[in-house]
């Protein structure tokens, strides 16, 4: 029972029921056959080419696995990488298909195109070696892998970021097990199996990157606790990074955002609304980079609503967003709309004509988003909720619209984006947000490398300050000094 020390309530509750059951069935199994059963775990289907029913075995073939990937030259992790990137490709519709129909999340066409953009995410190429010289010698400066990397992965982008995290840690020579989220285990499964099968063939290296059967709360606290893994990458919510952080090993965790949109006296209101729009609704707004909240100057706010509207997205009444907002969340108060907003979970990342519904009204088939106008202080623009409605919010100018922009984004210093052709503004607001992304004149999705100058990664850091993750963040520094006067010039 000692797995059971540092869970959750939950966690223990869940672990201990597992135990119950397990036991339970062994002495089913003990009276039918006169016998004790073997302490063996249960066969399920799908196991096999990276998947394992527990975290020991996941662990102890990922690390038998590592031994191997940090001897490679870079080219032969290249050819790894190679085969990632070509499967992303190949096999986009087929991975977004079965991760839409497990999670009931987001849209066909936006998770194809995240699987298709992982040919973006840096490879073996951000890899480099650094080198310092003076009278007394020469220091050389490598990049080592850390071993294995225990991998959280989100709901929202579950094989796209168990991808990309690929590409990064085998880059850097580490192996990596990875706990899926549990609405979203199975596509990653299958996503992981098809991953080491074409890297076997690449390299002949098996196994780089597992996985466990079914994850669960105890699965993958069993994974931060794990005296085999030496670095931990968490992309989820805050829970599950707080329980990470606890395990007392080093951290990288991909945290919340609220992306604040805001629009000065200076701003094209037809090209602000176009770039609001393709980042907004952009997988039913389910990215952590997405514009979640737009603050406006108000000489340029009937402008821009109207430019809105004409570019597709559907403007909602006050009385619609009003029972839009019931849908959406509860309160812990005691009066309507009092107290602390929760989401209501079963409207994350639905089609616009969902949560129309909800708000009352009708749309045509094919709406990307809704929008409407809201106070600064309503749920919509305080909370992440991953929907595709915007709340729009007016502000008297400028400095106020930053003051808004500010308070919405909660200090998670994640995303934000200006509209603005004012050099001063774009910089007064770059300083004073201090986000990981920063984004001016262009959709939410430009920061990663989509139509934009930006590289990719489904896992962005900034709780732990390390940013938009690449293979040099899954390295430790390490100095080999060489004494004497080892000079050529």
């Amino acid at each position: 029972m000692s797995q059971v020390a540092g869970l959750t309530t939950a966690g223990r509750d869940e672990l201990v029921a597992e135990i119950a059951r397990e036991v339970v069935s062994r002495l089913r199994a003990a009276g039918a056959s006169g016998k004790a059963p073997a302490f063996a775990p249960t066969p399920r289907a799908g196991l096999g080419k990276g998947v394992f029913a527990t975290v020991d075995q996941a662990v102890e073939a990922a690390t038998e696995a590592q031994k191997r990937v940090q001897t490679m030259s870079l080219d032969e992790r290249g050819r790894a990488i190679e085969a990632i990137r070509r499967l992303c490709d190949e096999q986009a519709s087929d991975l977004a298909r079965r991760e839409l129909e497990e999670t009931g999340i987001g849209r066909l066409d936006h998770k194809v195109e995240k699987l298709q953009a992982v040919k973006r995410v840096l490879g073996v190429g951000a890899m480099r070696i650094d080198a310092r010289s003076d009278a007394t010698g020469l220091c050389v400066i490598e990049r080592a892998p850390w071993g294995v990397v225990g991998m959280v992965l989100p709901a929202t982008h579950s094989a796209p970021t168990l991808a990309s995290n690929a590409i990064n840690v085998l880059a850097a020579g580490n192996a990596a097990v990875f706990s899926p989220h549990q609405a979203a285990w199975k596509v990653a499964a299958h996503a992981l199996q098809l991953f080491n099968r074409e890297i076997e063939r690449a390299t002949g290296v098996g196994e780089a990157l597992t996985t466990v059967a079914e994850p669960s709360i105890a699965s993958a606290q069993a994974l931060f606790e794990h005296p085999g893994v030496a670095l931990l990458c968490v992309t989820g919510g805050p829970a599950v990074v707080k329980a990470a952080m606890q395990a007392g090993k080093r951290v990288i965790a991909a945290g919340p955002g609220n992306p604040p949109v805001v629009v000065d006296e200076t701003a094209c209101p037809d090209a602000a609304a176009a770039a609001t729009i393709e980042g907004a609704a952009f997988d039913n707004n389910l990215l952590c980079i997405g514009e979640k909240e737009v603050f406006v100057v108000a000489s340029k706010a009937d402008a821009f609503v109207r430019a809105m509207r004409e570019k597709g997205a559907v403007e909602l009444e006050r009385r619609a967003i009003e029972k839009l907002t019931e849908a959406a969340f509860t309160f812990d108060g005691p009066g309507k709309g009092c107290g602390r907003a929760h989401l209501n979970r079963d409207l994350v990342g639905k089609d616009a004509s969902v949560l129309a519904a909800a708000a009352g009204v009708r749309v045509k088939a094919g709406t990307d988003l809704l929008f409407g106008e809201t106070k600064a202080d309503h749920p919509f623009v305080q909370e992440e909720q991953m929907m595709p409605f915007l709340p729009v919010v007016r502000v008297p100018d400028f400095e106020a619209a930053v003051e808004a922009a500010l308070q919405a984004e909660h200090g998670y210093r994640h995303t934000a984006i200006i509209h603005s052709k004012d050099v001063g503004h774009v910089t007064a607001m770059a300083r004073a947000m201090n986000t990981t992304l920063f984004v001016h004149n262009a959709p939410s999705t430009a920061s990663l490398g989509v139509d934009g100058p930006g590289y990719l990664s489904f896992s962005i850091a900034t709780p732990t300050g390390e940013g938009v993750t690449t293979p040099l963040t899954f390295t430790r520094e390490r100095q080999i000094a060489i004494g004497g006067a080892l000079r050529i010039v």
